[in-house]
Formats: structure tokens, sequence, C-alpha cells
């Protein structure tokens, strides 16, 4: 099938539109991915100077040491990419739809004359945020756009900048990678290990709680199926059903899926299919005792967490009312002994070195293998000049959930509509 290509009339007023840009940056999506258009965007880059931040399924769009590679953008962004978008003059989307996450709830581009440029095969996403639309397929479109830049470089001064945020961030990067918290690990540390750990040509998949935020800023990427996150409807249990189907398509590379304990709870007995079909994974099960991400959601909006730990009620009948209660009685689960009667091999970790020691072990294991560790609930990653607008109540009597919706307002007032 013919790739689509772009108006002629739009895709020149494209260039000339960023040839006048001093401060462009290109918002890569799953389009990049999908039309297999990465080394053609890799070329445009370099011959450029544009950097490029990367939105949930067009991560892995740029190597992450590539030198125009500025990681995640919007809600789960680094602190390079979002600087860069708040400033940034042109905006060139490339396949992706601006959803919520990606623009940070509206509030990711802050320069009161940005524009965009829009390229992307569906109409209806080429045209959002007021763009200059080219409707056309990312590879072929990519290719002409290259052409026509032909002499064109971002300024020095910009460059610069580039790099200098490019260094913080791998810095900061690799402080988390380094974290050695006690007595249980970070999240962050064990997605470190994971990353240097497995094969380069891995693939990586998750899907939903508080490890696609983290994966997302985190994940040093290394080639452009190296990161698989169903996200656009953070689909919990899609995980190791998901890691099956692309084991089954690529059984030759080494597929680690990530799952927290909630997202297992949802739906873990594809392991019993992988394990009869021969198709070896690698689970690693993170275990914070409940669903840290939406408790963590539910704290930032002064609620504490509400309901969100595997607990007891309270001896006397009540729910236990904080995540942080001291007092709450952890319910006896298992998904350890759970993995094992699914007929996964079962590698049980109390450390970030055993857990090190696990991951090269499951390398040698004959048969679907469950990582399981049980981790910090409340040592997360941070944000990096990024929001996301979730509403704390309007109307409440508790303090908490007052000063959060103080904190809110002006936030929301930030929200553009181009």
């Amino acid at each position: 099938m013919p790739r689509p290509r772009p108006d002629a009339a739009s895709l020149a007023q494209a260039a000339a539109l960023i040839r006048s840009a001093r401060k462009p940056l290109i918002v890569a999506g799953g389009g990049v991915i999908y039309s297999e258009a990465t080394e053609v965007l890799r070329q445009l880059c370099e011959a450029t100077g544009i950097p490029v931040g990367e939105t949930m399924a067009g991560k892995g769009s740029l190597r992450f040491d590539h030198t125009q590679s500025l990681g995640a953008i919007g809600t789960t962004g680094t602190l390079a990419a979002n600087q860069i978008a708040h400033d940034a003059d042109v905006v060139i989307g490339i396949g992706t739809r601006y959803s919520d996450f990606t623009t940070a709830s509206k509030t990711a581009f802050q320069n009161p004359d940005v524009k965009f440029v829009n390229i992307n095969v569906a109409g209806f996403d080429a045209h959002k945020h007021s763009a200059l639309a080219v409707i056309g397929d990312a590879k072929a479109t990519l290719t002409e756009l290259h052409a026509m830049l032909q002499g064109y470089h971002v300024p020095s001064d910009y460059a610069a900048h580039i790099q200098t945020l490019r260094e913080a961030w791998a810095n900061e990067v690799t402080r988390i990678y380094d974290i050695r918290n006690a007595p249980l690990p970070s999240q962050g540390e064990l997605i470190g290990a994971v990353n240097e750990l497995s094969d380069p040509d891995a693939i990586m998949v998750c899907a939903a709680g508080s490890l696609p935020g983290d994966l997302h800023k985190l994940w040093r990427a290394r080639h452009p199926k190296n990161y698989h996150l169903e996200y656009g409807y953070s689909t919990m249990g899609y995980e190791v059903a998901g890691g099956l189907g692309i084991k089954m398509a690529a059984p030759e590379r080494e597929v680690v899926v990530m799952v927290g304990d909630g997202s297992y709870l949802m739906m873990a007995q594809e392991i019993v299919t992988s394990v009869q079909e021969g198709y070896k994974l690698v689970i690693v099960l993170l275990d914070n005792d409940g669903y840290k991400s939406i408790g963590g959601l539910s704290r930032s909006l002064g609620q504490g967490g509400f309901g969100t730990r595997y607990t007891f009620p309270a001896e006397n009948g009540t729910r236990v009312s904080t995540d942080a209660d001291q007092h709450a009685q952890p319910l006896p689960i298992d998904l350890a002994t759970n993995a094992e009667s699914l007929g996964a091999c079962v590698l049980r970790c109390n450390s970030y070195d055993e857990f090190c020691r696990a991951l090269k072990q499951a390398k040698t294991t004959d048969r679907t293998t469950v990582i399981y560790i049980r981790n910090d609930r409340y040592v997360g990653v941070p944000g990096y000049n990024s929001w996301w607008d979730v509403p704390p109540a309007e109307v409440s009597d508790m303090p908490s959930v007052q000063e959060m919706r103080q904190q809110w307002q002006p936030m929301r007032a930030k929200e553009r509509l181009f």
C-alpha cells in the first residue's frame, strides 16, 4: 500500500514556518514508530539540530543518547523536554494525538507566540492546536521535509542550551538509578536495574499504575521497540498477555514484563499459556502493598490515599482512613506463590542486590520466570515542570483538600486553548 503523501502547498508552508523558528521542537508520537520513520527523523534532527520530545507511544523514536533526544514530554516528561517545550516558538507534532498527558493538560507550551505544524495521517489530529496541518504519512512527509530544510540549523545558543539540559537530565536519571533506599528499594532504582541488565535488544512491556510514568521518564530506550506501553487507556492486566503476544511475534528477543501488584491481580493467568506454549517471559513483579499510583494521586489531592492499600478493616470495623495509617493490618497475600502455582519459575528477592542477581539468573531458566520483590510505596520519581489537571474537591471539610484546591487554581489558569 502506498504511503499517503502530503499536499505540496501545506508542506511548503510548513518548511517556511520551521525555517523562521529560533526555538523549534519536535513532538514525536506513535506515528513515528508505526510509520517506521525513526531513521528519517534521526537524519532530519542531525541536519537541523531540532530537538525531540517523545510521547508515551513515541518513546524510542530516537535512541536515549542521541544528541537531539530530550526524552519524555508532558505530564510524565523530563526536565529537559518540558523546559524546551515551555519556550518553544514552533512545535512540530509528528504522529501525535496531543493527549492530555502529552500537553501537560494544555500547560506545556507557554510561549505566547507559539505556532504548531502537525504531521499526521488523521486530519482530526493534524488540525489540533490551530496548527498548520500537513496530512500524510510520517516517513513520506519527513523525507520530503528534510530536503526542503536543507541549510537550516537552529541557532548556536539554542543548540548549546539543548545539550546543557540533556546533560543535566542524564545526571538526574543516574541519580535515581543509584538510589539505594532501605529497607525497601525504590521503584526508580529497580527500573534502572532492569534497564541496564536486560538485553540491549530486549522489549520491555508495561501498561498501568505508577510504573508507566516512571518508565516514561527514566527508561533509556536503545531501539524503537525497546519500550512498549499500552497507555492509551492505562489498561490494567495487559502486561502479561501483551508480553506473550510480543514474544510470539518476536521469539528471538528477550521480553521483560514489568507489572505492579495491582495490575498483576487483574490478569496474571496467561503465565499458564506462556509456560504451556514455551514462550518464555521474564516478569518483574513489584509489590508495594496495593495501588501505588492511585494512592499517590489521592494524597496529591489531600485525600490521604484512602482505600488504596491491601489491609484489613480496623478493629472497630471501620475502614483504615489513610494510606499511611501505621495500625493497618496487611492482608496475607503471597503473589510469588501464586505465580509459582501457575507454572512459572519464581525468584524471590529481598534487596536490590538480590534483584540484580535474579535478573541475571533469569536468563538461564528454561521457562517463564517471575522476579518478585517488594518496593517502597512512598519513594517516587518527582515531576519535572509538569502538571496534570485533576481537580481537588471544591467543597470539603478536610483542610488538606482545601489546601490542594488553592494550589490547583493558579495552575488551572495556565491552561491554553490554541
